[in-house]
């Protein structure tokens, strides 16, 4: 039985939406539904909040979730990457608990229209590949090797890796959707890139593409809740 610890990383300095990680969006604040998702998948022990921020402290302990550090102020600037603030959840967690832990799962805090299935699915597929790491992503809407077009010198044209005249020809490409992230503990010590040889990819249904970073996305995802009328036992 492998020790999985799940964290979600949140920061108080959102600029493009204000609060976000807390702002209700259909009645929850958004943080909430990557907390209830990751409770009723009943793959952890823990769920760890990385935040510098106490109003998102005291909101995710509300839904069930651990807060026990606040996150440094170079890992919580707009520029700071993700896997360094992972890795750093990681070792506190490992530190507090006097454990640990074998994989670690991340679930954005800003892609709040997964599933708890979604999590166990990506899981299954991480385990049953055997890679060091995993991404998730939608298909891609706009495939850049039929769509891309270049303007070189004012004369607009096909791009250089647009050699393909049909869609259904074109190489399979996908969207990252920013909301599932998996990492062998070895993996996420070692390296800060989220793509290597042995990454997975899970695919997500094409609802799940949107993350909020903006008030557009913000009234995407609550209208897109709202049409799938998600409750807390469905998450």
């Amino acid at each position: 039985m492998k020790n999985v610890l799940c964290t979600i990383c949140a920061r108080g300095g959102s600029k493009g939406v204000k609060n976000k990680n807390i702002r209700k969006i259909n009645g929850l604040e958004m943080i909430a539904y990557s907390i209830i998702q990751a409770r009723n998948s009943k793959l952890f022990e823990h769920i760890v909040i990385s935040t510098d921020s106490d109003e998102i402290a005291s909101v995710a302990q509300k839904y069930g979730a651990e807060v026990f550090f606040k996150r440094k102020a170079e890992l919580a600037t707009d520029n700071a990457a993700k896997v360094p603030v992972m890795r750093d959840a990681l070792l506190r967690s490992e530190e507090h608990f006097n454990t640990q832990f074998d994989i670690l799962i991340d679930l954005d805090a800003s892609a709040p229209l997964r599933s708890s299935k979604d999590i166990c699915k990506a899981y299954e597929l991480f385990i049953k590949e055997g890679k060091e790491n995993l991404i998730t992503a939608v298909p891609s809407r706009r495939n850049p090797y039929f769509n891309l077009i270049e303007v070189q010198n004012g004369v607009v044209e096909r791009s250089k890796i647009s050699d393909f005249t049909t869609r259904q020809s074109a190489p399979k490409c996908y969207d990252m959707n920013a909301s599932i992230y998996i990492f062998t503990r070895k993996r996420l010590l070692l390296e800060d890139s989220v793509f290597g040889a042995k990454t997975s990819l899970y695919v997500m249904s094409e609802d799940t593409a949107f993350d909020v970073d903006s008030e557009l996305d913000f009234d995407l995802v609550e209208f897109l809740i709202k049409r799938k009328n998600l409750e807390q036992k469905d998450f």
